[in-house]
């Protein structure tokens, strides 16, 4: 056994035994060895996950157990309202075990910071959604891609309706990619009303309310433990104020409000994770590779030192990157290059571990070719590459345009 693993062990023992490490404070040494201890607790069990495309409901219930599906609640909500570091190295360690996980956390996490500023949101709602993560760790999420539109992200109107009765509202419709759908309680459905000018927005609907079913059809090439399945609505019955964040669809959008540097600096820690995962296993398997003509360690070889090298530098770059994003050092205009450069970088470094492992990269005996699977779904979060870089393009000629100054 690794003296990492050696060190993981003990951190899950004490953990097991009730020990301070419980509920560390975020900063602490303690805290740093609670996440290496759930980095491997949960890398433990990733590939069995990943060849079932089963939910790790385990793992949800560790990191309830550590106050970790609270963690960005509001304090006054009983949460610990951790900071955007905090959150990001908490996703960070979750991914490098088990990055399915981290993805319905970083879910989580978001919801939790978008309600806690909300101001659309009835207060009891907000309330009564922290309470329920700080009691019993339940999970909220939105659930927005339908078969027929697509990604919201790119415009439309949802086929999804939410018809107005005398009791609230009927909701109507079909989601697909619903991540974590195995274990939310609390799920915002994206839908338009039945008005001539509908509101579109979030309606609050409780898992367990009648008339919700789950086609359980998730089986993609990576993150295949998300338990992203499809769900369908048939006349689902919510209250009147459970509308919690509509608007009219004829009106401009409103202010991101800060929110979007918290989605690209969270789903940037996800991937770079996996990434370093990645780096974990080819840095160990090269020490311990010793082919017979070379009579030494792979390790030993200037090709594979130069390659690891190339991986380092790939990472501190992705490493600075998040560090000034989560200290508030990036500009408004920028927060989009985050998530393009630092999922990049990831995509990179785990390819170019792949070509020069050779054959057992690609074996399903080793976790490489999970962690290569599992980055590449990096490309699929909104925003994609395209609108990242076209919105950069946009703002840069906008910049020039509104200039003064002469070029140089």
């Amino acid at each position: 056994m690794s003296a990492a693993l050696q060190i993981a062990s003990a951190d899950i023992a004490r953990l097991d035994a009730g020990s301070a490490l419980r509920h560390p404070e975020p900063g602490t040494p303690e805290w740093d060895e609670l996440l290496l201890a759930l980095t491997h607790r949960f890398a433990a069990t990733a590939a069995v996950h990943d060849r079932d495309a089963s939910f790790p409901h385990a793992n949800f219930a560790a990191l309830h157990e550590h106050g970790l599906l609270s963690l960005t609640v509001p304090r006054s909500q009983g949460g610990a309202e951790a900071t955007l570091a905090q959150a990001a190295s908490v996703i960070h360690a979750v991914a490098r075990g088990e990055p399915s996980t981290a993805l319905v956390l970083v879910m989580q996490y978001l919801f939790q910071v978008m309600i806690g500023r909300s101001t659309a949101w009835p207060a009891h709602l907000r309330e009564r959604v922290a309470h329920d993560a700080v009691q019993s760790g339940a999970l909220i999420n939105a659930l927005r891609v339908e078969p027929e539109l697509g990604t919201p992200a790119r415009g439309g109107l949802p086929a999804t309706v939410a018809r107005r009765v005398p009791e609230g509202w009927r909701i109507s419709g079909r989601k697909l990619y619903s991540t974590g759908i195995p274990r939310l309680t609390w799920l915002a459905v994206w839908s338009r009303s039945d008005d001539a000018d509908p509101l579109v927005g979030s309606w609050l609907v409780h898992r367990d309310t009648p008339g919700i079913s789950v086609i359980e059809n998730w089986d993609h090439l990576g993150m295949r433990a998300s338990g992203s399945h499809e769900v369908v609505f048939d006349d689902v019955l919510v209250p009147a104020d459970h509308a919690v964040d509509v608007q009219l669809a004829s009106a401009p959008p409103r202010a991101d409000g800060g929110f979007f540097s918290w989605t690209s600096v969270l789903l940037s820690a996800l991937y770079d994770g996996v990434a370093h995962a990645a780096r974990d296993w080819f840095v160990q398997w090269a020490h311990s590779r010793v082919p017979a003509n070379l009579g030494a360690p792979l390790s030993s070889v200037p090709r594979f030192q130069e390659a690891l090298g190339e991986i380092d530098a790939l990472l501190f770059a992705s490493k600075t990157i998040l560090h000034a994003a989560t200290q508030g050092q990036t500009a408004p205009t920028d927060q989009g290059f985050i998530k393009y450069i630092v999922t990049g970088n990831a995509i990179a470094a785990v390819q170019k571990i792949a070509e020069i492992s050779g054959n057992p990269a690609l074996s399903r005996h080793n976790p490489l070719e999970r962690h290569l699977r599992d980055v590449l779904c990096s490309r699929i979060h909104t925003p994609q590459n395209d609108a990242i870089l076209t919105a950069a393009g946009k703002s840069g000629f906008a910049r020039h345009a509104a200039s003064t100054l002469a070029p140089f």
